[in-house]
């Protein structure tokens, strides 16, 4: 559960801390900023709502999902609108630039915690899990994929590509896939582990 929690909360924290950095957003922010910017609501709040819209998709997939699930649908949402409340715009170009990668690691570390955890993905995360076990294809592949179509949709709606944009696209899969095994919760009681999945 800290590990969940924790997650969570970073993974909110590196959200608007893309978005502040005015470089690029995460694939899914370009998306979120984008829907945002046609709706009566918040950035988190939309984030929230895509969170539910994407879990519809888990249903051919056959994915079942867990607490986590549930907690990653609601708690990265209204982290990201607290820190976006707190965190101005840096106006020097260096802090930027530190807030833009600092994102992308925070973000990579945050996901490793919370999948790692094993009470059950998030919405975006397991639409991934369960399309590489449905494909056969790698984890990096898939993510890739799923974030290029947002990216897209999110860009023609208004949301921000940047440098941070493309930058998160090439590298979390990789960074996640590396910090992974670090942060897995081994399951001693049903003998089933992350990596046996």
């Amino acid at each position: 559960m800290v590990r969940l929690f924790a997650g969570l909360v970073l993974y909110g924290a590196s959200m608007a801390m893309m978005i502040r950095s005015h470089l690029g957003q995460l694939p899914w922010d370009v998306l979120h900023v984008g829907l945002a910017r046609h709706l009566p609501l918040s950035i988190g709040e939309t984030i929230i709502a895509v969170s539910f819209v994407v879990l519809l998709l888990w249903l051919p997939l056959r994915q079942a999902p867990g607490f986590g699930t549930v907690a990653n649908a609601v708690v990265i949402g209204l982290v990201t609108d607290l820190v976006l409340h707190v965190l101005a715009v840096p106006d020097p170009l260096v802090l930027r630039i530190v807030l833009m990668l600092g994102g992308v690691l925070l973000n990579a570390v945050a996901t490793a915690l919370y999948i790692g955890s094993q009470l059950g993905p998030g919405p975006r995360d397991g639409l991934m899990t369960g399309l590489h076990r449905r494909t056969g294809l790698s984890l990096r592949v898939v993510r890739t994929s799923i974030e290029v179509a947002v990216v897209i949709v999110g860009w023609l709606l208004g949301g921000l590509v940047g440098v941070g944009t493309v930058l998160y696209a090439i590298a979390i899969g990789p960074l996640t896939q590396a910090l992974l095994p670090h942060f897995i919760v081994e399951l001693q009681s049903t003998g089933v582990s992350a990596s046996s999945r």
